[in-house]
């Protein structure tokens, strides 16, 4: 397990709600196995560990509301008690000492949180997803052998979408980067609007510029939106990373649009999976593989001042994963 007090108590994103049907599923969240499966009650999330024999309970099933152990089918309610013992003689009473480590789950904008410390603190906020007129598209997962500091802050690096993904998010002749200011307000921080020439930001083949507006929500959950001030069309990304392990984490999205862009959702993801994958070389190879805190260690520039922040967010908070 990967120690972290202030991730263990942040919601992370574990996996895509369409992911969990039926059948219990595992995934690896800060190096923890966790066990996730969906009953008539909701989603739950519990430590991927029978108290019995140390069987995966992600290899069993569900039964009657119940997370059934694939080794000895014992069964564990939503709470994480077990229930029955199929063992025990009729009558013995069930050692209380027999429950699973429950940790807490939701389910919200078409993905699986965990709380690895079992609070429930509020979620950040996503109006797109719930508000009228917008269209919005799952995007993921993505491996990425990174850690997640790195990743979030290739998403908020200005700079780099002009050389980088030249020819898509930016063209080589305009390549300079005005100066803008980030603003921290008692629950936000976000920059001012960024003036990006893009080739064809609109499918229309006509080359303009764009504005972004880049906002940090969490450790690792970060978003920018788009707007073309000529038709008020809006484009919201937002990025959030599944800390797997010491060395990988998985990415995900929601690609949300005040308008119909013209394609469809496949489309749409495709072309993410495109400029991710021009990302993640560039990622997978920087050193140091930590998040450096100290602003000294690194030289930045003016246009840096989002991954400033987000460095002196994570560094107010006391962000250990991913950062040195």
């Amino acid at each position: 397990m990967l120690e972290d007090k202030v991730l263990e108590e942040d919601w992370l994103v574990a996996c895509r709600s369409t992911d969990v049907k039926d059948k219990p599923i595992q995934i690896m969240l800060m190096g923890n196995r966790i066990a996730i499966f969906r009953n008539s009650k909701g989603v739950h999330a519990f430590k991927d560990l029978c108290i019995h024999r140390g069987a995966a309970l992600s290899l069993g099933e569900v039964k009657d509301d119940c997370l059934v152990c694939p080794y000895h089918a014992w069964e564990y309610n939503s709470d994480g008690a077990c229930v029955t013992i199929p063992q025990l003689p009729k009558g013995r009473p069930i050692p209380k000492k027999a429950k699973a480590i429950k940790y807490s789950c939701i389910e919200k904008y078409g993905f699986i949180w965990v709380n690895l410390a079992g609070n429930e603190p509020e979620l950040f906020p996503y109006p797109e997803m719930e508000a009228d007129g917008y269209r919005n598209v799952i995007w993921g997962p993505q491996e990425v052998n990174a850690k997640p500091p790195r990743i979030i802050e290739n998403f908020l690096d200005v700079g780099h979408l002009a050389v980088v993904h030249s020819g898509f998010l930016g063209t080589e002749s305009h390549r300079e980067v005005e100066n803008y200011n980030v603003h921290w307000e008692e629950d936000r921080i976000y920059s001012d609007e960024i003036a990006i020439y893009q080739p064809d930001p609109d499918g229309s083949g006509k080359p303009k510029y764009v504005y972004y507006t880049y906002e940090i929500l969490r450790p690792f959950t970060v978003r920018f939106t788009k707007k073309d001030k000529e038709t008020d069309q809006l484009m919201t990304i937002l990025l959030t990373i599944q800390p797997v392990d010491e060395s990988k984490s998985i990415a995900y999205g929601i690609l949300s649009f005040s308008y119909d862009p013209g394609i469809i959702d496949e489309e749409i993801i495709s072309f993410q999976d495109h400029i991710f994958a021009q990302d993640k070389p560039v990622v997978e190879n920087q050193k140091p593989e930590e998040l450096p805190l100290d602003l000294q260690v690194e030289l930045s520039l003016v246009c840096d001042r989002v991954s400033i922040a987000y460095r002196q967010y994570l560094k107010k908070l006391g962000v250990q994963l991913g950062t040195a």
